[in-house]
């Protein structure tokens, strides 16, 4: 059985305030450790039937971004949950919301910026 470690480094401020997040997987052909501005990883407990998950952003992640962000997790969660039950339908009813999101959010996005 092969065996592939993710390590993921968080580097926090004097208040606990992450600056700075990398990581690296030990199958990557990367020589250099991966820079990022946020994360989200979820693991599902099966015996509790509850998700558990861990968020973090670093203090230069832009709104924009986050809404960017949101958008694509939102799209590749619709293609997984698609692969994972082949449920073709709600793939589809996540994949609208997530491109309604996006656009309403971009859209209050600019109205807040105007005021």
């Amino acid at each position: 059985m092969q065996k592939s470690t993710i390590t993921i480094d968080v580097l926090l401020d004097p208040n606990k305030i992450p600056e700075q997040i990398n990581w690296d997987a030990s199958d990557s052909k990367a020589e250099l450790k991966q820079r990022a501005k946020a994360m989200c990883l979820a693991f599902w407990d099966g015996a509790d039937k509850s998700a558990m998950r861990i968020d973090l952003w670093t203090k230069d992640m832009m709104v924009d971004e986050m809404g960017d962000f949101f958008y694509q997790m939102l799209i590749t969660m619709a293609d997984t949950f698609k692969r994972a039950t082949n449920n073709e339908s709600l793939t589809e009813e996540m994949k609208v919301f997530a491109k309604s999101f996006h656009k309403k959010f971009f859209d209050q996005l600019t109205t807040d910026q105007e005021k």
